[in-house]
């Protein structure tokens, strides 16, 4: 059985000069390390997959273990504990966890992720969380310092939208990776994390998002989403002890709390 972590949302995301000057959506993720998907290959033969959530074709199977270099055949089955368009890397994790059911070489796993959906998270990396991530050309753009540890809250609220990877309206955000790159504290963090959710609430919606009062009305440190999808997240410091039934009553579902980060 294969297990690759999930994230939930993202530190930050949005615009950034890559090279030649051009806009690039760039990314700093935010692990979920008890969540993600497992894979486990159940014999060969004629390629099969079963699912419980459906995230991925047989078409994007096959070309996944084509672009492994690896015959597309074999039978699959995939667990997903995250809904696909929560944001929360579910396509991508699934193809990481094919990839490594099948027996892929680590260092084609990237590339291939981006051939089939165009657009990838970093959730390959042993620490994707320690770089700022291109996601529509798959590649780092430079190592970051680790996020500080911070317990997060959060769920689900809102529409599911899977990632178009020809979407480039998002926030800039040079300044809160400059910001990021000076390894903060979980305070400031927190509040790096809140400005970019609030870019991209302004810049891409949806309007009547009950996070920004559930930080005040719980007393967290900030919040942080996925900026395309429906997780919402809120920061505590790891040793917090919130009380979950707020988020219920705001409209959130598949609510949880995990700790993540991995800077004291």
């Amino acid at each position: 059985m294969v297990f690759v972590p999930a994230h939930f949302g993202e530190w930050l995301q949005g615009l950034v000069l890559d090279e030649g000057r051009v806009q690039a959506v760039a990314l700093v993720t935010l692990p979920c390390p008890q969540r993600g998907v497992r894979a486990l290959k159940l014999g060969n033969g004629k390629l099969r997959i079963t699912q419980t959530r459906p995230v991925l074709s047989l078409d994007q199977v096959a070309q996944m273990l084509r672009e492994l270099g690896l015959p597309d055949a074999g039978e699959f089955a995939l667990e997903l504990d995250f809904p696909p368009g929560g944001g929360a890397g579910m396509s991508t994790a699934a193809l990481v966890a094919v990839a490594r059911a099948a027996g892929g070489l680590e260092e084609k796993i990237a590339r291939a992720c981006l051939a089939v959906e165009g657009a990838s998270d970093p959730l390959m990396l042993k620490a994707p969380d320690g770089v700022l991530w291109a996601s529509r050309s798959g590649r780092s753009l430079g190592s970051l310092p680790a996020p500080p540890k911070a317990l997060v809250v959060g769920g689900f609220w809102g529409s599911h939208q899977c990632t178009d990877a020809q979407d480039q309206d998002f926030a800039p955000i040079a300044d809160l990776v400059a910001d990021w790159a000076r390894a903060p504290g979980l305070r400031r963090a927190a509040a790096i994390g809140s400005e970019s959710a609030l870019r991209t609430m302004q810049t891409r919606g949806p309007q009547g998002d009950p996070t920004p009062m559930l930080v005040r009305d719980l007393g967290a440190l900030g919040w942080v989403r996925a900026h395309t999808g429906s997780a919402r997240g809120l920061i505590f410091a790891p040793d917090a002890t919130p009380d979950l039934t707020a988020l219920v009553e705001a409209g959130f579902t598949d609510v949880l709390s995990f700790v993540t980060g991995r800077r004291r």
